[in-house]
């Protein structure tokens, strides 16, 4: 049986406009300014979030930075770093669907800060689940759950169906 949404389409929509409204307000229309998705969970959150600010984007493959690529091998198919312009003196705000342990964030400022160092760096997250077991925060966050550690949060944007988005929490091993 299929996990029933926890979060609707139109929470979701909400917690994109907060976070697009927050990034607007602190960063306006500065031109050092990049969204950065980090792949694969945060690319359709960077992309509807740069469609509403007009700011550069770009993607970041954490592949090789994770530190549980042993367990969890490199995808077949992954989306590669590309970054919209040379970050040295940028305030990059990374976005990510999601945030938990920390990890995923750790491996995004390694690979970003193989590229070089930005001014700042920024993170924007649709869904804090709290749990962290590394000292990161996000500075724009659309919504905040509490989840168990047992649980996996699970974030569905549909590029070509806006209205079909969801999350759900479910148990860990579906």
């Amino acid at each position: 049986m299929p996990a029933t949404p926890t979060v609707s389409a139109s929470e979701l929509h909400a917690a994109i406009e907060r976070i697009a409204v927050a990034i607007e307000a602190r960063h306006g229309r500065d031109p050092k300014a990049l969204l950065v998705g980090i792949a694969n969970g945060g690319l359709e959150l960077t992309r509807r979030l740069a469609a509403r600010l007009k700011l550069p984007t770009g993607t970041l493959d954490i592949s090789f930075h994770r530190d549980d690529i042993g367990r969890n091998p490199i995808p077949k198919e992954f989306v590669p770093t590309r970054l919209p312009a040379d970050i040295a003196d940028a305030h990059v705000i990374l976005v990510d669907d999601v945030l938990f342990t920390g990890r995923t964030l750790k491996a995004a400022l390694d690979e970003l800060f193989d590229h070089g160092r930005p001014e700042t760096v920024e993170l924007a997250i649709l869904i804090d689940r709290g749990g962290r077991r590394l000292p990161f925060a996000a500075d724009f966050c659309g919504i905040t759950l509490a989840t168990q550690p047992g649980e996996k949060v699970v974030v569905h944007l549909d590029d070509k169906k806006p209205d079909q988005d969801h999350a759900t929490v479910r148990p860990a091993a579906q």
